[in-house]
């Protein structure tokens, strides 16, 4: 029988061999079990969790360090113990300034069996901002050896062009200085085009990671594959949907009295189909 222990190190193995360049697998980001389950059904080789959906999930805001490291790796284990496919998260600045705590929060990260996470530059808080460069890279290098130790698949992100800082000299360079520190895949979300993406991929030695539906321009798998992107994730966007379809339908309700919404909800049977049909140990 296979340990918890060798399943974790297969999706970890696994999962690093998709990453590479110009192969652009999509890695939907799920905000909860249930919508996880229906990705992975959909054949989806790999999933991300997302800050701002699970905020949005236990009703907090997004981007303004009111989310707490318990709250995210909880959402994040639901996810990974709801499918059989590797599960990576969004650990957003490592929830703490220094070093050592990216670091820990790595370790935990691999303790609910995820095989993989991002770590942000940005100083957190209400004011955004980035740590300088040297600090930055400090946190990165501790977060990548915590990594190395329990076999972990880095992401380290540059939010520059999210926090109001366009510069994408300086993005390639604290890039390539992650990259330097060990981390195993480049993320730099918020790119102002195409060719930023390009120059991005070929500036870089790791393989990149690319969000789609945070904000335009979008662009087609097959446009990113040809820019060398590896991975393509999807953040928060297929949460919004998901609650832009809620407003809407409750919309419908409220002001017109009527119900037309459900001829474009997914069918009762359909959804259980996607979900897991074994009893609960206990029943309360």
């Amino acid at each position: 029988m296979v340990s918890e222990i060798e399943k974790r190190a297969a999706g970890v193995a696994a999962f690093l061999a998709m990453h590479r360049k110009g192969a652009g697998f999509v890695m939907p980001n799920p905000w909860d079990a249930g919508s996880a389950r229906i990705l992975a059904e959909m054949g989806f080789g790999a999933l991300a969790t997302t800050s701002a959906g699970a905020a949005v999930s236990a009703g907090y805001r997004d981007g303004v360090a009111a989310v707490s490291r318990s709250l995210i790796l909880e959402n994040a284990a639901a996810i990974v113990s709801a499918v059989d496919v590797p599960v990576s998260a969004d650990l957003e600045d490592g929830f703490g300034n220094t070093p050592e705590v990216c670091a820990e929060t790595v370790r935990m990260a691999a303790e609910v069996g995820l095989v993989g996470g991002s770590i942000e530059d940005v100083t957190g808080g209400p004011e955004g901002g980035v740590y300088e460069m040297v600090e930055a890279v400090e946190r990165v290098a501790a977060a990548a050896a915590a990594a190395r130790e329990v076999g972990f698949v880095l992401t380290a992100r540059c939010e520059n062009y999210l926090v109001g800082r366009p510069d994408l000299s300086d993005t390639i360079a604290r890039l390539q200085a992650f990259g330097e520190a060990g981390a195993d895949v480049l993320y730099a979300p918020a790119l102002p085009d195409i060719e930023a993406i390009r120059t991005v991929c070929a500036e870089v030695a790791q393989p990149v990671n690319v969000v789609m539906g945070l904000r335009a321009p979008f662009y087609t798998v097959a446009e990113l594959q040809e820019a060398g992107v590896a991975r393509i994730s999807v953040g928060g966007s297929m949460a919004r949907a998901a609650y832009g379809a809620l407003e809407r339908a409750a919309a419908e309700v409220f002001q017109a009295g009527t119900f037309g919404y459900v001829a474009d909800a997914l069918p009762g049977g359909e959804l259980m189909g996607y979900m897991r049909g074994e009893a609960l140990d206990k029943r309360d």
